[in-house]
């Protein structure tokens, strides 16, 4: 297990991050956390170590926002987000997660561009009304998001492509957010045991990082809830969009334009 000075430069500053997306702040500070962690152990560890400290921040997520979320949202997302789970478990040694982030970035680089062009570029000052609820799509973006967050570790932006349009009060977003990943979360538990994922060394560094996850946590809840919604959905888009390119970013990548070459014509 890593223990000397070095690893806790990364990780401290790794969770920070992670627990102030918890608390609200979005979900590019989620993304930024868990590549400072992987500058000194591999991601695959990186993400074995953090998955039992998000559980830690979901559950003080769930308690802060105890009385915030819509349930209608969550009734017709987590079925999807549960198949997406499941088929990304069973299909993690086939299709590559490169592939799958490239996709889920670019779709949410439009999707926020569209936002800001509506809102700030020519044609602003053009009131767009909340969408209502849609189960078809709530179904398709609650299984991308179920099924990016277990191969590729981007389940938040298919998440807040189906319900950011929504429209939702501050307060009733984030714990939304909060009740949807803290089950996500929970349930990739099994799968990510069965792969081996969860050894003791693992579990022994997440132990000595749990301090500080409740400190950030409780900071990013904070701060959401002093922001108004004119100020919370132009933020939270740009941290969609900040999170999409790091998403695209990372499945671009060389490394995974290798794996991807092998897989298709057999490099050795």
């Amino acid at each position: 297990m890593p223990m000397d000075v070095s690893f806790y430069y990364a990780a401290i500053p790794a969770v920070i991050l992670v627990g102030l997306a918890k608390g609200g702040m979005g979900d590019a500070l989620s993304l930024i956390g868990l590549p400072f962690l992987a500058l000194v152990v591999s991601p695959v560890q990186a993400a074995a170590i953090l998955l039992p400290i998000l559980i830690f921040m979901d559950m003080i997520s769930l308690v802060i926002w105890r009385k915030h979320g819509d349930w209608t949202t969550l009734k017709i997302m987590l079925p999807g987000a549960l198949a997406g789970i499941a088929l990304g478990w069973a299909t993690s040694a086939l299709v590559p997660g490169s592939v799958l982030r490239v996709v889920i970035g670019i779709v949410t680089i439009l999707f926020c561009l569209r936002y800001f062009w509506n809102n700030f570029g020519p044609g602003r000052g053009k009131i767009v009304p909340p969408h209502g609820q849609r189960p078809v799509r709530a179904t398709l973006w609650g299984t991308f998001s179920g099924y990016g967050s277990f191969v590729a570790h981007a389940g938040g932006a298919p998440f807040q492509i189906y319900v950011l349009p929504l429209q939702m009060p501050p307060r009733e977003y984030t714990g939304t957010s909060a009740r949807f990943f803290a089950i996500l979360n929970a349930v990739k538990l099994v799968p990510y045991f069965a792969l081996g994922q969860l050894d003791t060394q693992n579990l022994a560094a997440s132990a000595t990082l749990l301090p500080f996850a409740p400190l950030a946590t409780i900071a990013g809840a904070w701060c959401v809830k002093r922001m108004q919604p004119k100020i919370f959905y132009p933020f939270m888009y740009a941290m969609a969009l900040i999170a999409a390119v790091l998403i695209a970013r990372e499945g671009l990548g060389f490394q995974a334009l290798r794996d991807l070459l092998r897989r298709t014509i057999r490099l050795p």
